[in-house]
């Protein structure tokens, strides 16, 4: 299976071409990028897709992340692999970014349990915990920091992401530390082809996994009354 991998969800623009047969990632770009994903993203995928070969119409599927994220990130995301597949005829499959941040320190050890975790802003997090066999602890949610560790306290865990510091900032005195804190920006752009070659395809749509309202808001004051 041939997978072409998008993520723009958070601080990073990347992209990835894996080829499952040969278990060869054939290209792969991800740089830190905080805005202007929209203008960055068609540029790099084109140079990954040209280095990797291959032609857009020669993928299996296509994946992307789908939240929880930067609204307008994830939308670019989102965006392109719809498009991409449209035009090439090929399925598209949606990935949280939880579940690829966890997916490395799972495949390392699905023993220890993991905590996944984004900085939503305004003291909450966006986070999933993960149990032994890698297994989802109920379904990726935003929460106040202090409710996200105690969540996170259950047991033995390693966090990752880029909530990851916030949480061991918040962790109480006297109690386990966590088994190990891994901030990053953004996840492993190979891990998500990696999970978008494993997602059953039809139960992954490309739908943004937003968790909160965006923070602008219009303003009932200031529109104008319909004619």
């Amino acid at each position: 299976m041939r997978i072409l991998a998008i993520d723009t969800a958070l601080e990073a623009c990347s992209a990835a071409v894996l080829d499952t047969t040969h278990s060869a990632f054939l290209a792969s770009e991800s740089f830190p990028l905080v805005r202007g994903h929209a203008e960055a993203l068609m540029p790099l995928i084109q140079r990954v897709v040209h280095n990797s070969g291959f032609v857009f119409a020669e993928f299996d599927r296509i994946a992307v992340t789908v939240g929880p994220g930067s609204f307008t990130g994830l939308r670019v995301g989102i965006s392109a692999a719809r498009g991409i597949a449209l035009a090439s005829g090929r399925p598209v499959v949606g990935l949280t970014t939880l579940a690829a941040f966890a997916a490395p320190l799972i495949a390392a050890n699905d023993s220890i349990p993991v905590v996944a975790a984004i900085d939503a802003r305004h003291d909450h997090v966006y986070f999933q915990a993960f149990g032994q066999g890698g297994r989802p602890v109920g379904p990726p949610r935003i929460a106040p920091i202090h409710e996200a560790v105690r969540a996170a306290m259950i047991g033995p865990a390693r966090i990752i992401g880029s909530g990851a510091s916030l949480i061991g900032a918040a962790w109480p005195k006297g109690e386990a530390p966590p088994v190990s804190l891994e901030a990053r920006p953004a996840p492993d752009i190979n891990w998500v082809a990696r999970l978008g070659a494993a997602a059953a395809e039809g139960q992954a749509p490309p739908k943004p996994l937003y968790l909160r309202a965006p923070d602008a808001q219009p303003q009932d004051a200031a529109r104008l009354p319909r004619r």
